[in-house]
């Protein structure tokens, strides 16, 4: 939970006009009608996506880069120290690509 609500907090700061929608029974956070990040949660962790990665350099031993290379996801574990900042700066950037 408190995993889950930093996430929301660090979307929230670096994408502050970001609409939140439910989908899939999770939070998906969209900036001007396109996706830019989403998180759900599994047994002992939180996966974290973020949407429009194509640019970013992120560190490859935690964040795992999809076939295409348009998104990011990070595997938080239970109790693992996040750099939120970290994230929050990845996100801006990725939104930053979204017109």
């Amino acid at each position: 939970v408190k995993v889950c609500r930093q996430l929301d907090a660090t979307i929230r700061e670096a994408i502050p006009d970001a609409e939140a929608r439910i989908q899939y029974k999770k939070p998906h956070y969209l900036k001007n009608g396109k996706y830019a990040a989403v998180f759900g949660t599994a047994k002992g962790w939180v996966s974290f996506t973020i949407f429009n990665a194509t640019s970013l350099k992120a560190p490859s031993e935690q964040f795992e880069a999809s076939d295409s290379g348009d998104r990011l996801t990070i595997k938080i574990l239970e109790n693992q120290d996040v750099d939120y900042a970290k994230i929050g700066g990845l996100l801006k950037e990725a939104a930053a690509t979204i017109s």
